[in-house]
């Protein structure tokens, strides 16, 4: 027999996340008095009441043990004292034996710890999946906040997989939640929450052209983030750069990311200092003219904090942005060996980063002698960010197939 009142308690709950009345639950085979002492605490069930109730409840009869003891609040535990980087085959394990027989809470934290644990190693598709299933149990328990953190969530999940139109519409969905009047009477969101939230919408607008709209949400961003400072003012310098830099307007995206840098210390956040200086590196390269010279500055700063604290991610990143300095520079030589080192690995870039490394080799087999084939993969690479509805990398592939072209006019003549 378990104890009570556990017992009576964890009965409660499963029938009240399910809906369902105690008499519904009770049956023909008992009295709804008795199962109301039993939720009290005033009777202890016998080993045929747990397995009746169990049946009524579809779920296993060890839903009524106590949940600290059972496996998966045990590789919760495991897994957040682990760190982001360590995918618990537990948890996951642990999950899939629950079969909802958990409560919804711990079932949460659960996914939202495999959904992070997939992320940092760039298993977006993996990372996609849990989110998704986590947006049910978000639903389930109908905490505004938890849905606003699994829509951002799956708002940058979707955009490192390339689909640009679902990381719109989940991030869209966060934002409209966190404005919600529920989410206003309840205080409940931190300014965190809600930055997030509006930031994963600036950049998916950013990537499928909508630009005036991303403008208008940057703005808005900033001034939401100016008076706290610190690391959200950061994140926000960061976006607006990126929206500039689509509008064509190089002065403000460089401002803005002037002011970035200088506004966190790497003592405050060494992973994001390090994150910002990637990305810094990455927009002047994309300014015309390229500003390799600074985007050099960025990457040396870089590297030896990716060596310390990066993720395989983040090491390809270097790589690449690497090469297309040495590209951008005329060192074709340098560019190729790069290019030809990442081949080797197993790929942990983004959607978008993993067509800007196949643009690459294409603008260096066109410098090579192989046109046609190089023309036809970068059209092919162009249609495949123009259907994945990332407007703004479709035009800079055909930007950057103008520019190999040119240049290989430039040497025949």
């Amino acid at each position: 027999m378990l104890d009570q009142p556990f017992f009576g308690e964890r009965l409660k709950a499963l029938r009240l996340e399910r809906g369902l009345s105690q008499a519904a639950v009770a049956g023909d085979e008992m009295s709804t008095p008795y199962l109301s002492r039993l939720e009290s605490g005033a009777r202890r069930p016998t080993p045929r009441v747990v397995s009746y109730l169990a049946e009524r409840l579809q779920v296993s009869p060890r839903a009524f043990a106590d949940i600290q003891d059972s496996p998966l609040a045990q590789a919760v535990a495991s897994a957040s004292s682990a760190g982001d980087t360590v995918l618990s085959s537990e948890l996951a394990a642990a999950l899939r034996a629950e079969d909802r027989s958990a409560p919804a809470a711990l079932r949460w934290q659960a996914l939202w710890l495999l959904a992070r644990a997939h992320g940092a190693q760039a298993q977006h598709a993996e990372e996609y999946q849990v989110l998704t299933e986590l947006a049910a149990v978000s639903d389930e328990l109908g905490i505004p906040v938890l849905r606003v953190r699994t829509n951002t969530a799956l708002a940058h999940s979707a955009r490192s997989l390339g689909h640009i139109a679902k990381a719109c519409e989940h991030a869209a969905a966060a934002v409209a939640e966190a404005g919600s009047a529920a989410v206003a009477e309840a205080g409940s969101l931190s300014l965190a929450d809600r930055t997030a939230a509006l930031d994963a919408l600036i950049s998916a607008q950013a990537e499928a052209g909508q630009l005036a709209q991303a403008r208008a949400g940057a703005d808005e961003l900033l001034a939401l983030t100016e008076p706290g400072g610190g690391a959200a003012l950061t994140r926000a310098l960061w976006t607006s750069a990126t929206v500039a830099i689509r509008q064509g307007e190089p002065t403000r995206a460089r401002a803005d990311l002037e002011r970035a840098l200088a506004s966190l210390n790497s003592q405050d956040d060494l992973k994001l200092w390090m994150r910002l200086r990637l990305a810094v590196a990455s927009l002047l390269l994309q300014i015309t003219p390229p500003q390799t010279a600074a985007a050099k500055a960025r990457l040396d700063e870089s590297e030896p904090v990716i060596n310390l604290v990066g993720t395989e991610q983040n090491r390809q990143e270097l790589s690449l942005l690497r090469a297309l300095l040495a590209f951008k520079e005329g060192r074709h030589d340098e560019a190729r060996e790069l290019c030809a080192a990442l081949e080797e690995r197993e790929i942990h870039l983004s959607f978008r980063d993993r067509i800007r490394l196949e643009a690459l080799r294409s603008l260096l087999g066109i410098l090579d002698g192989q046109t046609e084939a190089g023309v036809v993969r970068l059209q092919q690479l162009a249609q495949e960010a123009q259907d994945s509805q990332n407007v703004e990398l479709a035009a800079e592939l055909w930007r950057e197939l103008a520019i190999g072209l040119a240049e290989l006019r430039s040497q025949a003549s």
